[in-house]
């Protein structure tokens, strides 16, 4: 069975654009992102789109379809009406650099800012021993795909471009949790996780969990303990006095 559809794509540079209609065969079984490349193939040679394993494992394709962030290779025809306009766009909260394909480099500038795993000195690999329990806590978080849809959506970076510079966003707060549960890694987490990474701009809203292909609980797994920690440190009067004593002893 195959039926045509009627498709609204972004076409454009360097923020400069517009939607253009087109007209499009739709066959069973097909996901958006094989549409993109019938057009590529048909109808709109010099689209560009960003993608690369067509499993949801990537990360790579994602786009705003119907104004909601999704993978395109994930995203079934069947869920549509067939009489639907489709309107698919790229990410807004990244500058476009064509098309569909937009400029996640935010991103890895904000990875390179969190320090990696730092083991205590005297212990070498293969030495380490955790609980089950320290495993499970954090595991979860290591599903994630980097499809920079959870920080697509937080409107502190969405809605505020300056906040860019102070904020990592989502997906690197969830990465310094994962890291502060850690049993075995003894860098200051809580402090750089307020002070350096911006967790504090976080107010909960659970947008980013809602868009997550891997349907990582963000907000309630990741955000929230590392806030509780965080205020625990900064503001629970007994923390601060026994903070104070044991480093006075020193």
């Amino acid at each position: 069975m195959s039926y045509k559809a009627k498709f609204k794509v972004w076409r454009g540079e360097g923020g400069e654009g517009k939607l253009e209609d087109f007209t499009v065969e739709v066959n069973e079984g097909e996901v958006v992102l094989d549409i993109i490349h019938r057009l590529q193939a048909t109808q709109a040679p010099d689209l560009a789109v960003r993608w690369n394993c067509k499993a949801g494992k990537c990360g790579s394709c994602s786009m705003e379809i119907n104004g909601k962030p999704r993978l395109g290779c994930m995203t079934r025809m069947s869920t549509f009406e067939e009489d639907e306009t489709i309107t698919v766009t790229p990410m807004r909260t990244f500058p476009v650099i064509k098309d569909l394909v937009t400029d996640v480099s935010f991103n890895y500038q904000k990875a390179r800012e969190v320090p990696s795993f730092t083991p205590p000195a005297g212990v070498r690999p293969g030495e380490y021993r955790m609980q089950q329990v320290d495993v499970e806590r954090s595991q979860e978080f290591r599903k994630c795909i980097e499809c920079f849809m959870c920080n697509n959506v937080c409107h502190v970076i969405r809605d505020h471009e300056e906040n860019k510079a102070n904020f990592s966003g989502p997906r690197f707060l969830m990465r310094i949790a994962e890291l502060d549960m850690h049993p075995y890694d003894v860098a200051d987490r809580q402090e750089a996780a307020q002070d350096q990474h911006g967790l504090g701009y976080c107010n909960i809203t659970k947008c980013c969990t809602e868009v997550c292909p891997e349907h990582i609980k963000i907000t309630d797994n990741a955000l929230i303990p590392m806030k509780e920690r965080v205020v625990d440190r900064k503001y629970d009067p007994l923390v601060w006095l026994g903070n104070k004593i044991f480093k006075r002893a020193k």
